[in-house]
């Protein structure tokens, strides 16, 4: 029998009447009840065959259980864990999405935790929250991605929830930066979590994001600088606008072989506060004959041997081809 199963079980033989349970009014609609949990919203323990007044009765003082919220129990004595906290935000709240803090730590981010479960629900919803939940409500609940049984937001969301929730400046760039580090998530799809999103909160945020961007770019550049130093190629010229004869633009790329017609772009394209970077159009250089390597950030930062691999090969493709009839301004000339 399982430790739910068995104080389940205590609860049922234990003969001592009690008085009704305010528990009967529970706003967490029954939902099956996992035989491990620790947690259980007191309709999931009637559905056990657990009475509503052996519930009040084993929550009082010096009782096996611990009430957590209204309708929530801990089904022992000692403080609830975080993991026991977020689960009973949830059969407190039902539909609900976990956001901030505690969904980047469930998506592997070490932060520590907040002080409060940041919850998001629908903006319908009237709730009194338990002290230990934060509620937000929202037009843009988002789908969940569902951790060890629990609903979280995506990282985008949560990261944007984090930050817009920070007070001091460094604390906001390290969450955002951690997010952005560790894969979860780009400085795209930040920027576009926070344009749609809440704007309250939002201004230190931007100008968070905005400084992050132009350090990621600096910090993009620098690799490409030393991986192509690496290449058997020659030096390209860097920052280059490339034209037509008649000086219709194309485009503007990071890297350009001109005597081939070889262009290679590895910053990102758009500026995640809502700006836009001369994207280098992919269609209109190829129609003008220009071989374009675009290469993705994290490939960049972490698979340089594939990036020389297609750099290589795609300055042997150009040189196969006339020369486009093109020209290019570069700001910068490699040594």
């Amino acid at each position: 029998m399982t430790t739910t199963a068995a104080a389940a079980h205590a609860a049922i033989t234990d003969p001592t009447p009690t008085m009704a349970s305010v528990f009967s009014a529970a706003s967490t609609p029954a939902r099956q009840a996992d035989p491990g949990a620790q947690v259980l919203s007191v309709a999931q323990l009637r559905s056990l065959g657990v009475h509503p007044s052996t519930v009040t009765k084993r929550c009082r003082p010096g009782g096996p259980w611990r009430r957590l919220a209204t309708g929530v129990v801990l089904l022992e004595r000692g403080e609830p864990t975080r993991h026991q906290l977020l689960q009973a935000a949830v059969a407190y709240l039902g539909h609900s999405v976990i956001t901030g803090v505690d969904a980047l730590r469930a998506h592997g981010i070490g932060l520590p935790p907040p002080p409060a479960v940041r919850t998001l629900v629908s903006t319908h919803r009237r709730l009194t929250p338990p002290a230990f939940v934060a509620l937000e409500r929202t037009s843009r609940l988002p789908v969940p991605i569902i951790i060890e049984g629990l609903p979280f937001a995506p990282p985008a969301r949560a990261t944007i929830d984090a930050a817009r929730h920070e007070t001091e400046p460094d604390r906001i760039r390290r969450v955002l930066a951690l997010a952005v580090r560790d894969g979860l998530c780009t400085l795209d799809e930040l920027g576009e979590e926070l344009g749609e999103g809440n704007q309250r909160g939002s201004a230190a945020v931007r100008v968070e994001l905005r400084k992050l961007s132009r350090t990621d770019t600096c910090d993009l550049r620098s690799a490409a600088h030393q991986l192509a130093r690496r290449c058997p190629l020659p030096p390209p010229r860097w920052d280059t606008t490339v034209f037509t004869r008649d000086r219709r633009h194309l485009g503007q790329v990071d890297a350009w072989w001109d005597d081939v017609g070889l262009a290679w772009s590895v910053a990102p394209t758009t500026s995640p506060h809502g700006g836009t970077r001369d994207e280098p159009s992919h269609l209109a250089l190829a129609a003008a004959g220009v071989v374009l390597v675009r290469t993705d950030p994290s490939v960049l930062r972490h698979h340089g041997d594939l990036v020389v691999a297609e750099l290589v090969g795609a300055f042997r493709q150009a040189a196969r081809r006339p020369r486009p009839h093109v020209l290019a301004d570069a700001r910068v000339v490699a040594a």
